[in-house]
């Protein structure tokens, strides 16, 4: 039995026992042979298989005959490799990087280098890269769902544009996760449980199952449910800070704690088939998930190894769920597909924001403002909760032809609604009502908006067979986009006599829980207040010629542009930022050797990104988004699976990207065009600046050797080592020297096991082997320039490390039935 630490968090209904009984009533398994495509009919996607089928372009094919560059995790990959969650398998896709800023629930994704920094701002950009659940895009603007993998039939990343079929989240590339269907034909399932320890940290483990049941002829229903304890490794030190205006002290002591940094997942998914005909399918679906992580993923390095000092309780209690409907059918021989979802998304947590108040009051004496109700200094300490809802309706409905026509279509039209309860709440204790936000108690700066995020498209992809070997590919995509934001942010106008209550439209209503007036929008002519809106159309391409030599050998050309949708920006007086688009040109390569022993597939390409989005943090610490400037990435990606003998299986795969700004980047626009100035005396980032949170190599390699120990065991040992090189922490050259570069780093995994023919099956594993401490993140709480100053009799900025997870030692054991 595994015990969670005691939780301090309210509103936790189930202690580990029960939710590990719970799982256990779905019972589950990573092992399956048969993985189903999203859309169309099931084939064989084993990683050891000579066929590997995807479904990328909306339509079952081959991988080796698909022009684009993908990496596929299939079942038996994601098990082997001990992958459950999105930051495990981005580990071993060399195109693709990520950050991790606020633990699992806030996970930024980048693929082929296509990063400039500071994105995940409630009120920012949308992301580069689009996040599909099986045929629905789950993508929300402050990072992906941090979906658990189990009974998965494949992941999917298809690095470059996919805004022709994907829209436009999916403007450098798109990940996609495809589930296990409900199976008619057979009664399956399994149950798999592990049990882990962290080096330097605490004891974790898994339960996790799946049951697939016909019940009745053509139907069946599938029920996976997981409950997963992640042992924390991040220690809170004692630590005592005294603010110099008041001469107030900060005292940790009663929060110290060894790995406060746990994480508790647990959640189920279930689906129906439903086969209405010998053509048409009905999958309704339901999965819900909910994850709680305590303390902070990040450590200070000036405190020794894994350590920090936080002042405040942080957590995070991420809920969502997904209610899906898929339907395929056939009109005459052409396919119909329609998919619609609703998800729904609530993220409550508490953040230390200490450094903050503490760096602004050592460097400007901003403490000396901050009053208490009997008329003296506060302590300025601050913290804020975070309470955010989010609520994406998807609808697409596709259509496509034979696929053994010489000239083939896919298409369809597609809608998309996001809408996010923005609520942040900066918190000063016993400060003067007077300051306070009306109707927020202990409230110094008040967030509370809504924003609303609509897409709409139409999309069509021609390919023509002009020989057997010739083939032309053609599709556009016409979208448009309208996302308005309105509602409150700032300080009270007894605090600032400028911002925030003070440059409201209305008169302020004190009322617990709302915003006390509006200040983010604008008054029309008629004396209504209206939000502020972003909108535009446009079209996309994407041109395609494939040649395939041989049935094993095809080179393929790509010119194809993906998008990113404009915003609006929160503060007055700003230019709405304006969509940017991603031209790609690409050139790639797919092969196999020696009877299917040997696959190598590579690509070349030129990515030129035009006005980019950016952020940065302007007055007051207020986020400002930009278009910036222009920037070329430049790469190569390869990735190999070669199997020299019987049972050893050896892949690798790397990525080489040159991403830096081809113009200067002066942190302004134009005030009467709104477009970027580039001719300016010292830019902040002149061209040539390499460009963030990306790596310039990043490479993977994999050796897995399977042997027979008698008539019914079969064994295995296999080996895992990941590399990457350092990455710039910021696109600035001042702040980029404040944060500092991001060192390189690589890890080594290895494993050992044994299954069965009976369905047992038993695996130790240590990763992370050399306990590597990597650097994963670098950040500091506030602007570079105050939180991680470096200035001369001042105290030393605070920077913080995410570091990766380290050593970890492991026993999974599965039965299968």
């Amino acid at each position: 039995m595994l015990i969670a630490k005691t939780d301090r968090k309210p509103g936790k209904p189930f202690g580990p026992l029960a939710k590990i009984l719970l799982g256990s009533t779905a019972l589950g398994s990573a092992a399956v042979v048969h993985a189903q495509d999203s859309g169309a009919s099931s084939a064989t996607t084993a990683d050891t298989s000579d066929v590997i089928i995807v479904t990328a372009q909306r339509r079952s094919e081959d991988l080796q005959s698909v022009p684009l560059s993908i990496q596929v995790f299939g079942t038996e990959r994601l098990e082997n490799l001990q992958i459950n969650n999105f930051a495990d398998y981005a580990r071993f896709l060399p195109s693709v990087s990520t950050q991790e800023y606020g633990g699992p629930s806030y996970s930024l994704v980048y693929m082929r280098g296509v990063a400039s920094g500071g994105d995940g701002n409630h009120s920012g950009s949308l992301p580069s890269v689009g996040t599909y659940l099986d045929e629905q895009p789950i993508t929300t603007n402050q990072g992906n769902l941090n979906v658990h993998l189990y009974d998965i039939a494949r992941v999917e990343a298809l690095a470059g544009p996919q805004g022709t079929l994907y829209g436009a989240s999916s403007q450098s590339g798109t990940l996609r996760i495809i589930t296990n269907r409900p199976d008619p034909s057979e009664f399956s399932g399994s149950i798999d449980g592990e049990l882990n320890l962290i080096d330097h940290g605490d004891f974790g483990g898994s339960l996790e199952s799946y049951l697939n049941l016909p019940i009745a002829d053509g139907a069946a229903i599938r029920i996976v449910g997981w409950y997963v304890r992640d042992g924390g490794y991040i220690d809170n030190v004692r630590g005592v800070r005294t603010f110099p205006s008041s001469g107030l002290t900060d005292d940790n002591a009663a929060l110290v704690e060894d790995d406060f940094n746990d994480v508790e997942t647990y959640g189920a998914r279930v689906a129906l088939g439903i086969e209405l005909n010998d053509s048409w399918t009905v999958t309704p679906s339901v999965m819900a998930q909910r994850q709680r992580s305590s303390g902070t993923f990040a450590s200070d390095p000036a405190l020794g190894d894994l350590n920090v000092q936080t002042y405040r309780d942080d957590y995070q209690n991420d809920r969502w769920v997904q209610a899906a409907l898929t339907v395929e059918g056939q009109i005459g021989n052409w396919d119909l597909v329609y998919s619609g979802a609703y998800l729904k998304r609530s993220i409550d947590g508490l953040t230390d924001y200490s450094d903050y108040a503490y760096f602004y009051d050592v460097l400007y004496g901003y403490g000396a403002y901050f009053y208490s109700e009997n008329g003296g200094l506060a302590n300025p300490s601050q913290y804020f909760d975070s309470r955010d809802r989010f609520s994406l309706l998807s609808q697409e409905l596709r259509i496509s032809s034979p696929a053994d026509y010489p000239l083939r279509f896919v298409g369809g039209i597609f809608y998309q609604r996001q809408s996010h309860d923005i609520q942040q709440q900066y918190t000063v204790d016993g400060i003067d009502p007077s300051i306070e936000v009306p109707g927020w108690p202990d409230t110094i700066w008040l967030t509370k908006q809504d924003r609303v995020d609509r897409d709409q498209a139409i999309f069509g992809e021609l390919a023509y067979d002009i020989t057997d070997e010739l083939t032309l590919t053609g599709g556009l995509r016409y979208f448009r986009y309208n996302n308005t934001l309105s509602g409150f942010f700032g300080y009270s106008d007894g605090f600032s006599s400028g911002t925030g209550v003070a440059a409201c439209f209305d008169a302020p209503v004190p009322t617990p829980g709302a915003a006390p007036c509006t200040n983010l929008g604008f008054v029309d002519a008629s004396g209504t207040i209206r939000p502020r809106r972003a909108k535009d159309d446009g079209i996309i391409h994407r041109l395609n010629l494939t040649y395939q030599f041989t049935p094993d050998h095809m080179v393929y050309a790509t010119w194809s542009r993906g998008f990113r949708p404009g915003g609006t920006n929160r503060r007055g007086g700003l230019f709405p930022y304006r969509a940017d688009f991603l031209t790609n040109y690409e050139l790639g390569l797919k092969t196999t050797w020696a009877g299917g022993r040997f696959r190598w597939n590579t690509a070349i390409f030129q990515e030129d990104w035009k006005n980019f989005q950016f952020s940065i943090l302007g007055q007051n610490g207020l986020t400002e988004i930009r278009n910036a400037a222009q920037a070329r990435i430049r790469g190569i990606e390869s990735d190999i699976v070669w199997r020299p003998a019987d049972g050893l299986t050896i892949t690798a795969g790397f990525s080489y990207i040159d991403a830096e700004l081809t113009e200067n980047y002066c942190g302004f626009v134009d005030l009467t065009t709104g477009d970027p100035v580039t001719n300016c005396a010292n830019p902040p980032a002149p061209a040539g600046t390499r460009l963030p949170a990306s790596s310039r190599f990043k490479g993977n390699m994999t050796a897995r050797y399977e042997f027979p120990l008698n008539a019914d065991l079969e064994g295995h040992v296999q080996f895992a080592g990941v590399y990457q090189s350092s990455v710039r922490s910021n696109l600035t050259l001042e702040d980029n020297r404040l944060i500092g570069t991001q060192g390189g780093y690589g890890t080594i995994d290895i494993a050992a096991g044994a299954a069965s023919e009976g369905g047992w099956s038993a695996e130790l594993y240590v990763t992370n082997l050399l306990d590597e401490r990597g650097q994963a993140y670098l950040y500091a709480q506030c602007a570079p320039s105050i939180c991680a100053t470096d200035q001369v009799g001042v105290p030393p900025g605070i920077v913080y490390n995410v570091p990766n997870r380290p050593r970890t030692f492991g026993l999974r054991v599965g039965r299968r039935f």
